[in-house]
């Protein structure tokens, strides 16, 4: 213990002052995790797979020590992170709300990797997008068919569903939508647009002949979409050239539409991506047309993960490559 001494100003001499303690500063001991965070490796995988045994392929291990390392980290943390059903995992509250922060330890796992220059940082993993069924498989599945070729390692599940996906509670991590969405932390951007005009098959025109006039095309046979299954005004394609009298067939879905127009049986509103697949296609008074745009949407929490990052920059330098087969008519054109 030391003693510190110093002069006493009225006595001219020293006096003893009381002995002050010197302590040494003890660091105080971390507290231990409640859990094992190699745990959050295989919650991770299974919040993506949303099932047990794609989520042990991708980690390389059996099926069974996936679960119990969830069941682990459930028991440590005393919550219930995934809900259990025959059609998979699927995240409770506490899970999305985990996931969030595993997702940030993922990231900054990745920048340290990327900081000391050792590898690239791993991009693998699944990324699932939700668009309309059109644009969904006429377009998009072109477009991850050429994304898996630069990123083998990224497995991407496209959704195509009617309804309106929630990106908030994680049922898709991009969407792809003709509209701008609305929803709290979403990081929206128009990425470009299409063109949607009217197309018939060129047998249809034996026994039909060809308008020239509007008033000529509203006799015609259509084919259009079911009204009361229209959730976007962005759908009503056809209302926005003509009001037919005489529509011969409907459906929810756009692939069955082409279908339908593919087999003569009448006259359609198709965007530029459905009339590029088949050159059989008859455009059909080309003049009238209606213009949609494309929006990209994604969660704020996910624009740091590099295998979400990479899906969003490839879509968006494709689509705007594709700029002239997405605004132009494609088809046999008009028969003289």
């Amino acid at each position: 213990m030391g003693v510190l001494l110093d002069r006493d100003s009225k006595a001219g001499g020293l006096s003893r002052r009381q002995p002050r303690r010197i302590v040494k500063a003890v660091a105080k001991p971390q507290r231990k995790l409640r859990y094992d965070w190699n745990d959050v490796v295989y919650f991770l995988e299974v919040a993506r797979q949303r099932n047990l045994v794609r989520a042990a392929e991708k980690l390389k291990v059996d099926h069974t020590t996936v679960s119990r390392r969830i069941r682990e980290l459930e028991r440590s943390l005393n919550s219930t992170l995934f809900k259990r059903s025959k059609s998979g995992f699927t995240l409770t509250e506490i899970g999305l709300r985990l996931l969030q922060y595993a997702e940030g330890m993922e990231s900054q796992a990745n920048s340290m990797v990327e900081a000391i220059g050792i590898e690239q940082a791993d991009a693998g993993g699944a990324v699932r997008i939700a668009a309309m069924e059109g644009i969904g498989s006429f377009y998009l599945t072109k477009c991850i068919g050429d994304f898996n070729k630069v990123y083998p390692s990224i497995q991407v599940e496209l959704i195509t569903d009617t309804r309106l996906l929630d990106l908030s509670r994680r049922e898709a991590d991009i969407f792809v939508s003709f509209f701008r969405p609305q929803g709290k932390r979403l990081s929206v951007k128009k990425v470009g647009e299409f063109k949607i005009s009217l197309y018939s098959s060129s047998n249809y025109f034996d026994d039909h002949p060809y308008p020239k006039t509007l008033k000529e095309l509203e006799s015609h046979a259509f084919i259009d979409f079911i009204e009361d299954h229209i959730y976007s005004k962005e759908n009503r394609w056809l209302s926005d050239i003509l009001r037919p009298t005489h529509t011969v067939f409907r459906s929810t879905s756009l692939v069955a539409q082409y279908i339908a127009v593919a087999n003569g049986q009448g006259i359609a509103m198709l965007p530029s991506y459905v009339a590029a697949n088949d050159r059989e296609l008859r455009p059909v008074m080309p003049e009238l047309f209606s213009m949609r745009d494309i929006w990209l949407s994604v969660h704020e929490d996910l624009l740091h993960i590099a295998r979400i990052k990479a899906v969003t920059v490839f879509l968006e330098k494709r689509i705007e490559l594709d700029k002239a087969l997405l605004t132009s008519v494609r088809g046999k054109g008009k028969r003289s």
